[in-house]
């Protein structure tokens, strides 16, 4: 095995145009190149800096003008702006979408032993795009990255170590994988936690039309801000903590949540007082860092019992900021929080009794709060957990669940608002990037992201593959995503061996993926699949009693399934009963098979039954409606 890696490593050092063997060589053509370009470093590290510049502003960014900076600073042969130029014309992010010169530029970069550059290579290898599909090639690509220290390829190593994909499925080595990424992102989450990450299933938020979306109408938000401007406390709190932390399609704007926040301050509002101390001690970019005010705004909001001021006066005790440092306070007030459910009061207790600070150590507890934390969906006591099930820490060690944990924690870095960024492509139409930027964050191993790319091959909303290219791709997502629990995948993964898309039909397997989602799930729709192969004994053993049961089932488990249950169940009566008259009166048999509808309509008579159903349910709602 290790002769194989060696040679395929080679292999790749050859394309990307590395001669081990002529290190001379090598380093003389990079002279020659900074030789011509030496001239042009300043003008391209300025053009470099002010796109940056652009990009990182904390409101109003301007990405537009930043690629345009980008696009020159790369035609310089700025390294940097090079894998901003070729990200973008991977994604069609404000530059246009050519995947061809992506996969150049990729190759240029990988040649010069950028992990952006291998990144991007392994990721066109692994999903097929531009090259031929090769999972070998993928995997030497993301190692070569990750050891550069990227995180996305350390992600994406981690996942098809997890999962087994191009590789033999290895829980211990995708742990330090995910362990490194998770690292770096706890260590970038403020102790008060991160922003929202918004995780958006399309197939979701077409069935639910609207209702219940994550995602804040833009009219609803112009009617906050409305009732805000006329003095509404409870939309000035709304409006400066979405501003605060991002979320529901909102962008974080910290200057827009202090002036609401201000604003609820004044009419005496705890929640606004706590969040103004938070953005005060957290040195937003609204406001410089200041103890003295933080300490100010706490205290107001803790006098009122708010349990945001009261955790934030905890961690001013706990730390001595603006206080003297005093363990036994911080760990007053942080309980008076965790009593009331604030997720900060969680994490720090059970941070205090993981590291003895204050109280006498204990790992129960701190297990405990931890779990109450991550339900809340605090980042760092996921991040805590998986420390403490990695190593066995007041916990039976468990790898598997140490990387679930890690991947968690992962996938709320700042990547994780490309999962926004390619649904706001595909709300505004542009179908085919948004799939590309799904790919790439399916590959790293988000659920949400193969569920999508998934539906947009399913529903046939690209045409950039052939028919069976692309039902193969769909259920390749859908099979991934279904290992991570996918409800909806599952009954897919069923659907499509049922009828044979992007496979040969197998109602065996079929029947399995339909009782995978029945068992662990309870979805009503692989219930009455279920139902329906046993009552006609496809890949499952004929038996009419077993086909009545999980009618039965999804019709309690769904009042969606209630009406086709029904049918299901009339025509299962109608059929057992011609059955057993058949066999008491055997004179009749002829009478009976004559008035069989099978006999006229064929095997998919229900169909019929549905459609013309529905056309009389149809025009009865007309006559009524003119009446």
């Amino acid at each position: 095995m290790r002769y194989i890696v060696v040679v395929l490593v080679c292999l790749v050092y050859l394309h990307s145009s590395f001669i081990c063997a002529d290190e001379n060589t090598r380093a003389t053509e990079h002279e020659n190149r900074d030789s011509v370009t030496n001239e042009d470093d300043g003008s391209a590290n300025d053009l470099f800096e002010k796109g940056e510049s652009l990009i990182h502003k904390s409101y109003e960014k301007d990405h537009s003008q930043a690629y345009l900076y980008f696009l020159q600073a790369a035609n310089l042969n700025h390294s940097e702006a090079l894998n901003y130029v070729a990200f973008a014309h991977l994604f069609g992010d404000y530059l246009p979408n050519n995947v061809t010169r992506a996969n150049e530029i990729f190759e240029d970069l990988a040649g010069r032993g950028s992990p952006k550059g291998q990144l991007g290579l392994g990721f066109l290898y692994s999903s097929g795009l531009v090259h031929n599909s090769s999972q070998a090639k993928a995997l030497i690509y993301f190692t070569f990255a990750a050891l550069g220290g990227d995180p996305l390829a350390q992600m994406a190593l981690g996942y098809r170590y997890s999962a087994g994909i191009g590789v033999e499925m290895k829980c211990e080595t995708a742990l330090p994988y995910y362990k490194k990424v998770a690292t770096t992102v706890a260590n970038s989450v403020k102790e008060t936690g991160g922003p929202i990450i918004q995780r958006i299933r399309l197939q979701d938020e077409l069935e639910n039309q609207g209702q219940n979306s994550p995602l804040l109408d833009d009219d609803l938000l112009q009617y906050y801000h409305f009732l805000a401007d006329k003095g509404d406390v409870q939309a000035q709190v709304v409006l400066g903590q979405l501003y605060y932390q991002g979320g529901r399609g909102v962008e974080i704007n910290h200057e827009q949540a202090l002036h609401y926040f201000l604003m609820a301050a004044e009419s005496g509002n705890a929640n606004a007082m706590a969040f103004l101390g938070k953005m005060y001690v957290e040195d937003s970019p609204a406001v410089e860092q200041n103890n003295k005010t933080a300490l100010h705004y706490f205290k107001l909001a803790a006098d009122k019992g708010n349990p945001v001021g009261q955790s934030g006066l905890g961690m001013m005790h706990l730390v001595g900021r603006g206080v003297d440092r005093d363990h036994s306070k911080a760990f007053r007030y942080f309980s008076l929080a965790a009593d009331q459910g604030w997720v900060d009061g969680q994490l720090q207790l059970g941070i205090m009794y993981f590291s003895g600070l204050g109280v006498r150590r204990d790992y129960k507890l701190a297990v405990k709060y931890f779990n109450l934390a991550s339900q809340g969906g605090h980042v760092l006591a996921f991040y805590n957990l998986a420390q403490m099930h990695a190593t066995g820490t007041g916990v039976l060690r468990n790898c598997h669940t140490a990387v679930e944990l890690y991947k968690n924690v992962a996938e709320r870095g700042k990547w994780a608002e490309k999962l926004m960024e390619a649904h706001k492509l595909y709300k505004e139409g542009h179908i085919d990037n948004a799939l590309f930027k799904y790919t790439f964050l399916a590959e790293l191993g988000y659920e949400v992201a193969q569920s999508n790319v998934a539906y947009l091959l399913d529903q046939g909303e690209s045409r950039i593959f052939s028919d069976l290219e692309t039902y193969q791709r769909a259920l390749l997502q859908y099979t991934r995503a279904a290992s991570q629990g996918s409800t909806v995948a599952r009954v897919k993964m069923g659907d499509y061996h049922y009828y044979g898309y992007g496979t040969e039909i197998d109602y065996e397997s079929a029947a399995i993926y339909y009782r995978l989602a029945t068992e662990q799930q309870h979805n009503a729709q692989a219930m009455f699949n279920l139902g329906y192969m046993h009552e006609n004994g496809l890949g499952l053993k004929q038996d009419v009693h077993l086909a009545k049961r999980f009618y039965d089932m999804a019709a309690e488990t769904s009042a969606d399934a209630q009406v086709p249950v029904t049918m299901a169940l009339v025509k299962l009566g109608l059929f057992y009963g011609f059955d057993v008259f058949n066999k008491e009166f055997e004179g009749w048999n002829g009478f009976m098979e004559s008035i069989d509808p099978r006999l006229y309509l064929g095997p998919d008579w229900e169909l019929y039954l549905l459609a013309i159903l529905a056309s009389l349910l149809v025009m009865v709602l007309m006559l009524r409606r003119a009446d």
